[in-house]
């Protein structure tokens, strides 16, 4: 049997993670918790608002904008995807 969404979500907790809502909406944030009851859902912090475009040249959708929001819940009923991102490393100064 393969694990469930809340089984691979919780060892997930404490990493980066970008939450898509629709094709051009979504948010990025770090993991905080996970909750199945009495709502499915997750729990962001140090989250921002995220605005993907995509182009014809360029079909991937790109960040465009982002904003700040700080602490937040989404439900998982309005999640389309959820991607987690990779650690960011610290730019040498050149």
């Amino acid at each position: 049997m393969p694990p469930s969404i809340f089984y691979m979500l919780e060892r997930n907790v404490g990493k980066k993670i970008r939450v898509i809502l629709d094709p051009s909406y979504g948010f990025e944030g770090t993991l905080v918790a996970v909750t199945q009851a009495p709502l499915s859902g997750i729990w962001l912090s140090d989250a921002e608002v995220i605005v993907l475009r995509s182009t014809m040249a360029q079909p991937v959708p790109q960040v465009a904008s982002r904003e700040e929001r700080g602490e937040l819940y989404l439900n998982l009923n309005s999640v389309q995807r959820i991607e987690i991102l990779p650690p960011t490393q610290p730019r040498a100064n050149r």
